[in-house]
């Protein structure tokens, strides 16, 4: 096993300055960037509350973490049809073709695995 103390740290400033060079700014005033950054969030609060069942209490879901995912799981659901909207696509589309997408795969026997297009 490596010792860390004995790796070289790194240089952050020069990590920026050359992150810098490919970076640019991209204008954000399109209708789909606040439904598109709210659905991350709160998958990323869905993920938390599930996080800390597992470090919490060994997997054990309470009816109170039913009840606080049920809350963000509906913000979750809100974003998603809202990101559908503003993108012109039926929310009720999307779940008809996820269907067939995964009834595709099982009759291939590909469910598991990486990649859209197994």
């Amino acid at each position: 096993m490596t010792d860390q103390s004995a790796i070289d740290p790194v240089d952050f400033r020069v990590y920026q300055r050359a992150a810098a060079r490919t970076g640019a700014e991209i204008p954000t005033d399109h209708p789909i960037v606040y439904p598109t950054l709210g659905l991350v969030n709160e998958a990323g609060e869905v993920a938390g509350k599930v996080k800390k069942i597992f470090r919490d209490r060994q997997g054990v879901i309470t009816d109170a973490d039913r009840e606080a995912l049920t809350l963000e799981l509906g913000d979750v659901l809100w974003y998603l049809s809202e990101l559908c909207t503003r993108l012109g696509i039926r929310l009720e589309d999307v779940a008809a073709r996820n269907v067939a997408k995964l009834a595709d795969r099982a009759a291939r026997g590909v469910l598991h695995g990486d990649g859209d297009q197994r």
